[in-house]
């Protein structure tokens, strides 16, 4: 796993670049016409910017409730 303090690559992906990437990765897989090796990897890319999306996603969804909290408590 990579290091908190150095992320690799993938970690520093936008939502957006992710979503878009995850989106060319799914068309190429439903297009067809890719090895059984090659179909695996791009499975596997996608199961990976899944997870990045999922984890802005769920950042985002903390930041609105810790919004909505305090102005609660206000």
């Amino acid at each position: 796993m990579s290091d908190e303090k150095d992320p690799g690559p993938d970690e520093r992906l936008s939502y957006e670049q992710a979503r878009a990437e995850l989106a060319s990765v799914v068309e190429r897989l439903e297009a067809g016409g890719t090895s059984l090796e090659e179909s695996l990897a791009l499975w596997e890319r996608g199961e990976k910017l899944a997870e990045i999306c999922q984890r802005w996603l769920d950042g985002a969804r903390a930041r609105i409730a810790a919004a909505r909290q305090e102005a609660t408590n206000s």
